[in-house]
């Protein structure tokens, strides 16, 4: 499938990894893509091990599971440790620069770095840095449109506090216009 994505989110439990994905999900299904999200955690969740995989197609999906993506997106050093060679050649490693003390090794990808800790303490919302690494991945790569990601942060976070609801809306805009400025 030429338009397949497969995108590979990692961290440990408690950033937000898994909502990341489901949020990329339920934006690619607003959009009529055909998609799958297999989330994979270590038993003691929070602090533990944490990633998903999110493949989006205009086509049915034959298989969502790959070992290759094409994007990965990884918020600490163990997850760029454990996933940086299964990036495909002429893919692109998305890493959060404020929990990954080294660069990659590969030279066959696209790396982006961004602080993200760092944005988010800026922002007073320190809960709210996985939306600003969406925010920025989304507005950079376009996997879905972030027009089309604002507009569902009610449906997605259906039954959450309006006050909540609208600080993770922030930081994924704080993202998106970092990435504007930054990328």
């Amino acid at each position: 499938m030429e338009d397949e994505k497969q995108i590979l989110i990692a961290g440990f439990g408690g950033q937000g990894v898994l909502s990341m994905g489901q949020f990329i999900a339920y934006a690619a299904m607003s959009e009529g893509k055909h998609v799958s999200w297999v989330p994979s955690y270590g038993a003691e969740m929070r602090g533990g091990t944490a990633n998903c995989l999110v493949t989006i197609s205009s086509e049915e999906i034959n298989s969502p599971l790959t070992e290759n993506p094409f994007m990965a997106v990884v918020l600490n050093r163990p997850s760029l440790d454990k996933f940086e060679n299964r990036v495909k050649p002429n893919g692109w490693l998305i890493i959060n620069s404020s929990m990954v003390d080294r660069d990659p090794e590969r030279k066959d990808v696209t790396v982006l770095k961004l602080p993200v800790n760092e944005l988010a303490e800026e922002l007073g919302n320190i809960r709210g840095a996985n939306m600003i690494l969406l925010g920025a991945y989304l507005q950079k790569t376009g996997v879905v449109k972030v027009e089309d990601a604002v507009g569902l942060f009610e449906v997605i976070y259906k039954g959450k506090k309006p006050q909540i609801i609208q600080k993770n809306r922030e930081a994924f805009l704080a993202g998106v216009e970092w990435a504007k400025k930054n990328w």
